[in-house]
């Protein structure tokens, strides 16, 4: 009988030893998650049916995952949408309306996605932007990251940062809130986004041997100003097959002025970045397109990396942006207003528990990034999460989590006049004013996807407009109300982050300048 037990035992060892030489461990049954997010990357992709950017890796992803047709954020500018889907929260409960912001300056108590899978055991590591960067102006620091988050933290800078001198732009030294590109030399890897892949290949390497559970934050920086890749990238591109929307200042006169206001900001103080050549467009537009398929380059290098070390069977990806984008469509540049260019974003899911190759046209927010993560992880959210698991959406295409998705913004250049706009499947409305006082937008979807024919006084669309009135006026209420758990909500204090990187020159006064070297 002993020698039964002792070959029994040696079977087991041999078997255990076998699982063991494997590059990930079926013993540890988590779920893992990688959180992708880019920076300023709009819907214009091969798997949201453009027919133009290509994007074969992401469209790969959506592909053997859950593609949502109807995301959106719910601040369009960078720092106050990032502490929103980090937190589950809306911004009138982050309280950030600013960009130069840490989120525990405002609710010091908030328990954010990273820190609530510490709490499980959870290794938290993040490599790049997760949080508010200035862009290009933080990147190799840490920037207005929050400590509480993360285990680990990777911030690397490449030659981008290092030869922004070389960087062609609309106004001279200004980059990330200026249109800029450039035809890069050298390789992906020495791009930044280029290192902060390999960085994140190297932690799943690091994981698959070790077998710890991971929440790994992935931070590109583009396609965000300025645009810079590789020129193998910009030779994807015909620049003659470009298409510049036409726009006549018409438009204008059709919407509230905030709206309007809103739309050419940015050619006060930072270069003319509205009224520009057909020839100029079409070569900014192609640099942007080339800049999106160089981070599809290296999205794709991590997901092969995933699939490599078997990773995958076992790890939740998710993939978005901090908010979408426009290439001259209502002659604006950029992001800041409250249209589905703006608002809307791409958002994948896939991995262990999600259907593969759906879709659904259900309006979902990117608060709800944090409970569906809770949910497929079998993880308790917060109580102060107030996002929606889109789990049911998974289990059926045609479920609906809430009628409409909120984003908020506020005209800044016009007597700070907050505006909130919903999207619903047909329809985009939006409310400039507390009551209205300023003006009201609505767009039908099913004739006017451009949102370019404001119904808002349409006789014809009354009913319309009257129940989204009553839809917004209760989200904004809802958005308004202090969730339960929260514990302190603090007065927002922006301060002036001063960022030193690595290749940064000053001058005598302390202003930061690009001088191009001698050797060049």
């Amino acid at each position: 009988m002993k020698q039964i037990y002792f070959f029994i035992s040696i079977v087991f060892l041999i078997l255990g030893s076998c699982n063991s030489s494997n590059s990930y461990s079926d013993l540890n049954e988590k779920i893992n998650v990688l959180f992708i997010m880019t920076d300023d990357l709009n819907c214009d992709l091969g798997s949201y049916n453009h027919d133009q950017v290509i994007s074969p890796n992401i469209d790969k992803l959506a592909e053997d995952g859950f593609l949502f047709e109807n995301a959106h954020i719910q601040w369009p500018q960078c720092g106050q949408s990032r502490a929103s889907f980090m937190t589950g929260l809306y911004s009138d409960q982050t309280k950030h309306t600013k960009l130069n912001v840490d989120i525990r300056t405002t609710i010091p108590d908030v328990i954010t996605l990273g820190q609530r899978f510490r709490q499980r055991g959870y290794k938290s590591v993040r490599i790049g932007k997760i949080y508010h960067y200035d862009n290009p102006g933080s990147i190799g620091t840490s920037s207005a990251d929050d400590i509480y988050t993360w285990d680990y933290t990777i911030n690397p800078y490449g030659r981008d940062k290092e030869e922004e001198y070389k960087i062609k732009t609309l106004k001279t030294r200004q980059y990330g809130g200026t249109l800029s590109w450039l035809e890069a030399e050298g390789s992906d890897e020495e791009q930044t986004d280029g290192i902060i892949a390999t960085e994140a290949i190297e932690q799943l390497e690091k994981f698959a041997k070790s077998g710890e559970n991971f929440f790994l934050g992935v931070g590109f920086f583009k396609p965000h100003t300025p645009y810079v890749a590789p020129k193998k990238y910009f030779e994807m591109y015909d620049i003659n097959n470009i298409d510049i929307p036409e726009m006549s200042d018409d438009f204008l006169k059709t919407i509230p002025e905030p709206a309007a206001i809103s739309l050419r900001h940015r050619g006060d103080g930072k270069g003319n970045q509205y009224d520009l050549s057909k020839s100029e467009a079409q070569e900014i537009k192609r640099a942007y397109y080339a800049t999106v398929s160089f981070l599809d380059a290296q999205v794709g290098r991590i997901i092969k990396k995933l699939k490599d070390t078997g990773l995958d069977k076992n790890t939740v990806v998710v993939f978005s942006s901090d908010h979408g984008y426009h290439l001259g469509e209502k002659g604006h540049w950029q992001k800041q207003t409250l249209y589905e260019k703006t608002t809307r974003v791409p958002l994948i899911f896939s991995g262990p528990g999600i259907v593969s190759g759906k879709k659904s046209n259900s309006p979902v927010e990117l608060i709800d990034i944090y409970p569906t993560l809770m949910d497929l992880t079998k993880i308790k959210s917060p109580k102060h999460v107030v996002g929606k698991s889109l789990v049911p959406i998974f289990n059926n295409v045609n479920h609906k989590i809430r009628n409409s998705a909120l984003t908020r913004w506020i005209a800044t250049r016009f007597n700070n006049v907050e505006g909130y706009s919903i999207k619903t499947e047909n329809y985009r409305f939006v409310k400039w004013g507390e009551n209205g006082e300023y003006g009201y937008e609505l767009y039908d979807h099913e004739f006017d996807s451009d949102e370019m024919n404001n119904l808002a006084n349409d006789p014809n669309y009354i009913k319309t407009v009257d129940s989204l009135k009553i839809e917004i006026n209760l989200r904004i209420k809802d958005a308004r109300k202090k969730p339960e758990g929260l514990g302190r909500q603090l007065k927002e204090v922006p301060y002036k982050r001063y960022t030193y990187t690595p290749g940064d020159l000053y001058d005598e006064t302390g202003k930061r300048v690009y001088l191009k070297p001698a050797n060049e």
